[in-house]
């Protein structure tokens, strides 16, 4: 029973908790997107400072002012009432004589058979008190009501006053001036007159009504004036920010309303002055990528008609090369090398302008992605061979089937590896792929351990025509585009490429597509950095299959392509290029030789 109350109390207070804490966050929403709230605000709450002080000053001041008029019409209410009981107890020595004339002479104060008399300080009461002949203490009035420390100062023949809080017959209770005098004739008498301070009480708290009522109104006013004269400033401002978020949106007509000739007219101006700059040099931009996207278009596609002239004829004297003399010879196998990379060069401009107007489009295929992928490899085979360079494909074992578009995906990877393979310095190449059916992502990776990229690097190897060592020889006969158009053709997928790399371990490029289109990329099945352990990178592969034959049963190239399957468990080593065979094969997946680090990537064996 006890648990289930509190069960019910801390449910109850966590509701209360979490609609404190939405609200909460709703205001600090609005603080902080409101300048006008927040003006407002600041405003009030220095001017609620400054009213406060304000009005404790000038009660203060207000109440010292009504205490010491008080006090001074005390002491000369006291002056004529020292004289009236003097007259009367003048020449009584009887104890019962000097009793009945205090009480005569309290009378006479009072004015009569009334507790209370009135003057010049206010209504007021009176008591009395004096040692007989008998030495007893006669009184006469509320003596009881005197505070003891007066009482002693007046014993001491002085003139004082106290404030305190005393009651009365009539129902007042409530703070009081006593004061008290000693007789100049009569040693022994004490004179007490006591002021109630009612009307000086009332009289402090209309002034302090007064002061709130008129703090209130005050910071009403002020609270509209302020909002009014921020609403001034803000509408421009807010003005300025929604025409400026719809010049951003591409709508370059817009300007702001100019009114009058002030600082907010002239702000104003100089915006719709920076507006028409700035749309007129989107304009001559746009003008200008067109006309560069139309003479880039224009010349590839002129270039193509001698151009197919030159490589005829070029083909025609290659095809003639065994009857030259062997520098023409030569010569003519340059020309036609040449041909091709201009060839391939054309290609590329024209495909980076469909890019650049918008109106590339995919050919979507649903396929197996391993496809593509044996055939980039397939089409660099040659290159790897040429430069000494081991190819090593890990691919799953089951197909990965997704919306792409074969061609594209190809000349991707072509571009990758091509470029891996000029900057591995003659280490090997790793071309990973894995899927995720859950994430919708199929990657693949490809990986050299070579020079590598700088800090920073990774975002300009896919600007149009950039190298990081401009001296160093091509052995691919890239144009310079390929990496450009290979990141247009992965955004085109809905896809992403990246890169990563380090001096002196390699360099990484990461393709990651969905497998679906039109649904939500989730993360990677692949990472991007190798995983390093001590500084090093750690090696981690799948058991090699035996590498494929060529179709002429040839194993001339089997030395630079090793393709496996992802299924089998990761050996603790792998043999490098170095230990082939005289004919290319390639040492069984137990030996001993050392791995390399480019192939460090975690062997997850994901499907």
């Amino acid at each position: 029973m006890i648990a289930g109350s509190r069960n019910r109390v801390q449910r109850l207070l966590a509701v209360v908790v979490a609609w404190f804490r939405n609200v909460g966050e709703q205001l600090g929403h609005v603080w902080r997107r409101s300048l006008q709230l927040r003006v407002v605000v600041s405003t009030l709450t220095l001017s609620l400072i400054v009213i406060t002080i304000l009005g404790v000053v000038l009660t203060g001041q207000i109440t010292d002012r009504l205490l010491d008029a008080k006090i001074n019409a005390a002491v000369e209410e006291m002056t004529r009432a020292r004289n009236t009981v003097q007259a009367t107890l003048t020449g009584v020595h009887d104890s019962s004589t000097q009793l009945a004339r205090l009480e005569d002479a309290r009378r006479a104060l009072t004015g009569g058979g009334g507790s209370q008399s009135g003057g010049a300080a206010g209504s007021y009461d009176s008591a009395l008190a004096m040692v007989g002949d008998s030495q007893a203490e006669l009184t006469a009035g509320p003596i009881q009501e005197i505070p003891p420390e007066l009482r002693h100062f007046v014993q001491e023949r002085q003139v004082s006053y106290q404030f305190a809080t005393v009651s009365d017959p009539n129902g007042y209770r409530g703070s009081a001036l006593i004061i008290g005098s000693p007789a100049a004739d009569i040693p022994t008498l004490e004179i007490y007159l006591v002021f109630p301070l009612t009307a000086e009480q009332r009289s402090l708290g209309l002034m302090r009504g007064t002061m709130l009522i008129g703090g209130i109104v005050l910071l009403v006013l002020l609270a509209a004036i302020t909002a009014l004269v921020t609403r001034q400033v803000v509408l421009p401002i807010r003005s300025a920010a929604r025409i400026a978020s719809r010049f951003a949106d591409g709508r370059l007509k817009e300007r702001m309303l100019v009114r009058g000739e002030d600082d907010m007219a002239r702000l104003a101006m100089s915006f719709n002055e920076m507006a028409e700059s700035l749309s007129n040099q989107i304009t001559q931009l746009e003008e200008f990528g067109n006309l560069q996207r139309r003479f880039t278009s224009d010349v590839s596609h002129e270039l193509r008609t001698p151009l197919t002239t030159v490589r005829m004829a070029a083909d025609l004297i290659h095809g003639s090369s065994d009857d030259l003399d062997p520098a023409l010879a030569r010569s003519a196998e340059l020309l036609v090398n040449e041909l091709d990379r201009f060839e391939g060069l054309l290609n590329d401009l024209l495909e980076i302008s469909r890019h650049d107007a918008g109106v590339a489009e995919l050919q979507v295929e649903s396929l197996d992605v391993r496809m593509c992928a044996r055939a980039a490899v397939s089409t660099v085979r040659h290159l790897a061979k040429e430069s000494g360079v081991e190819l090593v494909v890990d691919m799953p074992e089951e197909p990965l089937v997704a919306e792409v578009d074969p061609r594209r995906v190809e000349r991707v990877l072509r571009n990758l590896l091509a470029n891996a393979i000029d900057h591995s310095e003659g280490k090997p190449v790793l071309m990973r792929m894995r899927g995720d059916a859950d994430a919708n992502a199929v990657a693949i990776v490809v990986r050299d351990q070579g020079v590598g990229l700088r800090p920073g690097e990774e975002k300009l190897v896919f600007n149009r025509f950039w190298r990081s060592d401009p001296s160093r020889m091509r052995r691919s006969g890239g144009t310079g585009l390929g990496l450009s158009i290979s990141v247009e053709d992965a955004n085109l997928h809905e896809g992403k490429l990246e890169a990563w790399g380090e001096i002196g371990i390699g360099a990484s490029f990461r393709l990651t597509l969905p497998l679906v289109r039109g649904r939500k990329l989730g993360l990677s099945p692949l990472p991007l950095e190798p995983p390093k352990v001590r500084g090093a990178v750690v090696a981690e592969q799948p058991a090699i299959e035996a590498p494929p034959a060529d179709a002429d049963g040839a194993g001339a190239e089997t030395a630079t392509f090793v393709e496996f399957e992802s299924t089998t468990a990761a050996p603790d080593s792998e043999p490098d290029a170095a230990a082939s065979g005289p004919n290319g094969e390639r040492p069984a997946p137990d030996s001993d030789t050392p791995d390399d680090s480019v192939l460090a990537d975690p062997g997850d064996g994901k499907p």
